[in-house]
């Protein structure tokens, strides 16, 4: 009997705790694991804004998935096509042609993608917020802003230049909002003609409230604060267009920006629709309890990509939070080596202790089994409770090392911009 291989698409944090819970359980030979991702390592991104703001070395908030990963194999490639009747993938190599590759268990990991919506120029002048290398975007993208506001005589370029905009008022907008904010601010003292006042943030959010998994109370602490701050948050507000940087309002307010961030929400990953497994109406797979997908044999599910029936609150699913999906993970692989062993599966089945955000330095919001911080001691939670997350001790010890620098010296402000455009300076030598 033909050794059973089991393939992960998708290496964010349902494949790759996946892969770490098969890793440890399988016996020597007992099946092949193989993981499929665009990206070589893992991108942590409850760290992301720390990142963008140089509290977090970028390194230190990616995990490679072939040192972590050293019983399975891994493939840097896409996967654009699942055909489970005939169990086979069509994966996308970065150069080549596309190759078909079989499997015999299936675990459809591919997460989600940003939502977003037909918003004319936004597509031109957008930015987004998931992976490392946005927010090292962010980061060289704000303070090259401060450098070319210190640098021109054009009063509209300099407001244009100092104007930073961030749609959605979820985790990921807030927080790297607060982080950004706090360090554009901290920046102005290397500035001599630019004050912390003449920064402009503004936070638009369509609903009627933002952080909403924190609560209405927290929610309406958190608008407080970022208000005492300076930062405008437009509730009930849509972006209505961004066309050549001028941004224009459902409220009726324009203004020039050079930075638009979206951070509006995510979908399930688009490659879903073009697989033979059943979705529901958002587009995500159908799973069990148990994880397995909804009527079909040998292919597992979880994750952003999952629609998995919350058991803990019965009728309703899963939230796509990091919570879920790292819990979700280590049931999926436990309940693989269950199904190749012919034991009993258990369900997925997690009550939500509460939820944690960062609102810059020293400051943050929780609500944690009922109970209520805010300031420093909800940022200390925040911290600590990532932390614990983290992959791998050694990442855990190198962002527990640029913690403790931090405390001893200042954080760095220097824009690295211009190594997203390496071949500038040859190019004009050749000229």
């Amino acid at each position: 009997m033909s050794t059973p291989h089991i393939v992960i698409a998708g290496g964010g944090y349902v494949g790759m705790y996946t892969a770490l819970g098969l890793q440890r359980a399988l016996r020597r030979g007992e099946a092949r694991v193989t993981v499929i991702d665009p990206r070589s390592a893992m991108t942590y991104q409850p760290f992301l804004p720390e990142a963008a703001a140089g509290s977090l070395e970028p390194r230190h908030v990616v995990v490679p998935l072939r040192r972590t990963l050293k019983g399975c194999d891994v493939l840097t490639a896409r996967v654009v096509g699942i055909d489970h009747a005939a169990k086979l993938l069509k994966v996308e190599p970065p150069q080549g042609e596309p190759y078909e590759l079989s499997y015999d268990e299936l675990v459809v990991a591919v997460g989600s993608v940003a939502r977003t919506l037909p918003i004319p120029g936004l597509k031109e002048v957008g930015m987004g917020f998931k992976q490392i290398e946005e927010a090292i975007a962010l980061r060289n993208q704000v303070l090259d802003r401060l450098d070319v506001a210190t640098s021109t005589m054009d009063p509209a370029t300099r407001t244009c230049a100092l104007t930073f905009v961030f749609v959605g008022g979820g985790y990921a907008g807030v927080e790297a909002l607060a982080e950004i904010e706090d360090m554009a601010r901290f920046a102005t003292r290397y500035y001599e003609t630019i004050a912390p006042a003449d920064l402009r943030f503004v936070l638009v959010e369509a609903s009627d409230r933002i952080l909403p998994e924190v609560g209405p109370d927290m929610g309406r602490y958190t608008v407080n604060r970022l208000r005492d701050r300076g930062i405008e948050v437009r509730l009930n507000t849509r972006l209505e267009s961004a066309t050549g940087h001028h941004v224009v309002l459902s409220d009726g307010d324009e203004f020039d920006a050079d930075t638009l961030v979206w951070t509006a929400g995510v979908k399930a990953n688009p490659l879903l629709t073009a697989t033979d497994l059943p979705l529901d109406d958002k587009g995500r797979v159908k799973a069990l309890p148990d994880l397995r997908v909804d009527g079909v044999e040998h292919a597992w599910t979880a994750g952003d990509n999952a629609a998995v029936p919350d058991l803990a609150h019965p009728g309703q699913l899963c939230s796509p939070s990091a919570q879920h999906a790292v819990r979700q993970a280590r049931v999926l692989a436990a309940n693989i080596v269950r199904s190749l062993r012919g034991e009993e599966l258990h369900d997925y089945k997690h009550k939500h202790v509460g939820s944690v955000a960062s609102l810059g330095l020293h400051k943050g919001v929780a609500q944690v089994y009922g109970i209520k911080l805010r300031g420093l001691p909800a940022w200390f939670m925040h911290r600590t409770y990532h932390l614990s997350r983290m992959p791998t001790l050694s990442k855990k010890m190198r962002v527990v090392l640029d913690w403790t620098l931090a405390l001893f010296f200042r954080r760095d402000v220097v824009s690295l911009g211009s190594l997203q455009r390496p071949r500038d300076d040859f190019d004009r030598a050749n000229r």
